[in-house]
């Protein structure tokens, strides 16, 4: 398992009855997590009161009940710093366990920087821009892509946080789909791609993605822009069912294949500090070149 373990503002304190208990810089949240199936004692005084809980309905969605919480603060990993919003579905604005996918990226341009070799990076569903900001604070010219005007918003003001200068980054608000087909039209290249794509989404026209049916299609319009000096290719899943060897499979029958390289794939996982256990948090594969 590729365990995110490096966070100082951030930590998963316990796990039980489908929630887990979490610190966030300052503040204690505790959020619904489908892969926490059991129903252990509830040992930490924390859970008792919180400075956020989001409480999910049987109808679907949920809401948020706040004690001392600000609408709106900060945590760092590293150099780097990034605004959090608790909003709907449970979210924060920003996923922990792609620390370790963002110092996997971050390490390898830093090494190709030494070799004397720019890495131009294209960060699809890109969000509030994690990985986005940590490739650009390791030397990459980023461009990121999301549907979103909001999250890519939300993604310049941690840009901005962090310090990034304004020209390493190009922001577009598109569907994504139809941004990869018009770079393979004009024959842009890029040398690292990264997609953390949703299980469900829609784009800014009601464009429609579901990760099971679309995500192989889209890996081919990925491969059509790998440049001929291409670095890597992160995919993650948050989708049941896409377990690591299946994202492995497509990478290696639509990457490997092609441009050579190797796949590694596992579950991505948070140490949780209560009881020494990992918190699984999805799949991730890795093209390396």
């Amino acid at each position: 398992m590729i365990i995110s373990d490096k966070w100082k503002d951030y930590e998963v304190i316990d796990t039980s009855g489908g929630e887990k208990l979490e610190r966030w810089g300052d503040y204690i949240l505790v959020r619904p997590d489908p892969q926490v199936i059991w129903d252990t004692p509830k040992k930490d005084r924390r859970w008792k009161n919180p400075n956020g809980h989001y409480y999910r309905s049987d109808k679907g969605g949920g809401h948020w009940e706040f004690n001392d919480l600000p609408e709106e603060w900060s945590v760092s990993y590293g150099a780097l710093k990034f605004n959090l919003k608790p909003f709907s579905f449970k979210h924060t604005g920003l996923f922990p366990e792609q620390a370790a996918n963002w110092d996997h990226a971050a390490g390898i341009i830093r090494e190709r920087k030494k070799q004397g070799k720019d890495t131009k990076v294209l960060n699809l569903f890109a969000y509030t821009g994690g990985a986005t900001i940590s490739a650009a604070a390791a030397g990459a010219h980023v461009t990121h892509v999301d549907a979103s005007k909001g999250m890519t918003g939300w993604a310049k003001e941690n840009a901005l946080l962090s310090g990034i200068p304004y020209e390493s980054c190009r922001w577009i608000v598109e569907d994504c789909r139809k941004f990869a087909e018009r770079e393979i039209r004009r024959g842009n290249k890029y040398d690292a791609v990264i997609l953390d794509p949703p299980s469900y989404g829609r784009g800014p026209k009601g464009e429609v993605w579901k990760m099971e049916e679309d995500i192989f299609s889209f890996l081919k319009l990925v491969a059509e822009l790998i440049s001929e000096d291409a670095a890597f290719v992160i995919l993650n899943s948050y989708t049941t069912g896409l377990q690591p060897a299946v994202l492995s499979y497509m990478m290696n029958d639509l990457l490997s294949k092609r441009y050579g390289g190797k796949v590694t794939a596992d579950e991505v996982g948070l140490p949780v500090s209560g009881n020494g256990l990992i918190l699984p948090c999805g799949a991730t594969a890795r093209w390396q070149c």
